[in-house]
Order: C-alpha cells, then structure tokens, then sequence
C-alpha cells in the first residue's frame, strides 16, 4: 500500500501545489510577496497531500481486493 500511496502523493502534491501557487499569483495582496509565499504553498500542498494519498490508496485497495 505504501508504493501506491507514494505515486499518488507525487501525484496529487503536484497538483495542489500548482492550485496552490496559482492562487498566489493571482490574489494581487500575496503577489507582491510571491517569492516567500510560492515555497510556502509548495510545502502546504506537500503536506495536505500526504492524507489525500493515504485515504486515496486505502480505498483503491480496498475496492481491488473485493
């Protein structure tokens, strides 16, 4: 279980960093300090990621073993 949730970490970190980064960007009062809030986003998306992946794994195990 731990290798498929690795993948869909990679996966899904991938993509709520560029939502997350996306939003830096465009909100204009955190686009004036975008280079100190990009990394942060990029580390939030990392960790909101992580129990994403986990529920995401754990429920396409449990829908392949039945």
């Amino acid at each position: 279980m731990m290798r498929l949730a690795v993948l869909i970490w990679v996966m899904a970190a991938t993509v709520l960093a560029g939502c997350f980064v996306t939003v830096v960007i465009l909100v204009p009062s955190l686009e004036r300090q975008a280079m100190l809030y990009i990394p942060i986003a990029a580390v939030i998306a990392a960790i909101v990621a992580a129990p994403i992946a986990w529920l995401v794994a754990r429920q396409i195990l449990r829908i392949v073993r039945t």
